[in-house]
């Protein structure tokens, strides 16, 4: 069943760790992929030193800054794009960054797509996951609501999860040490499992 609005709306942090276990879908003309989420982040408000949000409304992030529910893609290092999920209320810029996925359908689409058979490097990464799931910047601002992209319940049973820190935010000051990283614990496709 297809993620409704309100669950993206609650608090951040709450919604990152509920994300684990959930089915990420896309539909794309090459076909459709399915990974499961087993690593994401969560960049909380305008205080959160680590979030795009930090330095005030702009052009990139103003996604963040609307309704819950929507994607939010961005361009790093100029060739790596990464998908988060916007989360609480307008007006309250906040998101999760989806980390790392299991690949479970259109196994062959993300081989093409990534250019690798290695299971565990198809989707083991922000990077890796927005290549083997046609994610640019062309859906950022997508209703995760909508049917080209979104989040469905698995049904499964809870998975034991890990709280970390977050990857790469050296330079967020005391937010650096936010234990804001969830994954799953002993997952082979999580990025990092490092706290």
């Amino acid at each position: 069943m297809k993620l409704k609005r309100d669950f993206y709306e609650q608090p951040t942090p709450e919604a990152a760790r509920r994300l684990l276990g959930k089915f990420l879908v896309r539909h794309h003309p090459d076909g459709t992929t399915v990974g499961r989420i087993v690593e994401t982040e969560a960049y909380v408000g305008p205080q959160d030193k680590a979030s795009h949000a930090s330095r005030g409304l702009t052009a990139r992030n103003a996604v963040m800054f609307g309704p819950a529910g929507y994607a939010y893609v961005y361009l790093v290092y100029g060739f790596h794009y990464c998908l988060n999920i916007v989360t609480e209320k307008r007006g309250y810029p906040a998101a999760v960054l989806i980390r790392a996925l299991e690949p479970m359908e259109g196994i062959e689409i993300m081989e093409r797509r990534r250019r690798t058979t290695d299971y565990r490097k198809l989707a083991s990464g922000p990077g890796r996951l927005c290549q083997a799931f046609a994610i640019d910047l062309a859906l950022n601002g997508i209703d995760l609501c909508g049917d080209v992209l979104y989040v469905e319940d698995s049904g499964e049973r809870a998975w034991p999860v890990v709280a970390a820190t977050r990857i790469g935010v050296d330079y967020a000051g005391a937010w650096r040490n936010k234990p804001f990283r969830f994954y799953i614990r002993g997952h082979a496709c999580v990025s990092r499992a490092r706290s």
